[in-house]
């Protein structure tokens, strides 16, 4: 329970820091590196909420917790492998 509502808050903190950090970025790589990073984030929200649903169970908590649980599973698997497509290409735009 403590460790669920902990990775709920620190993600949406994490988010919200991404968030920000795009928004305040010039570099238009840079920009899409951020934001696998904040869709990484909001993965592991996911993922968290859904377990967090699954500790009551009802018809519809599982329903909606397994929901989340593969939502939140598909953005930190596709975000992870756009963060490793666009970090070389951000370092190089740095670089330049």
């Amino acid at each position: 329970m403590l460790i669920t509502t902990s990775i709920i808050i620190i993600s949406v903190v994490f988010y919200i820091f991404f968030k920000v950090k795009y928004f305040r970025t010039k570099a238009p790589i840079e920009k899409k590196w951020i934001s696998t990073k904040g869709n990484i984030a909001i993965g592991v929200f996911l993922v968290a909420f859904g377990l967090n649903q699954l500790r009551f169970p009802t018809n519809v908590s599982v329903a909606v917790g397994f929901t989340f649980i593969f939502l939140g599973g598909a953005n930190i698997y596709f975000g992870y492998k756009a963060y490793k497509y666009y970090l070389p290409l951000a370092i190089e735009e740095a670089k330049a």
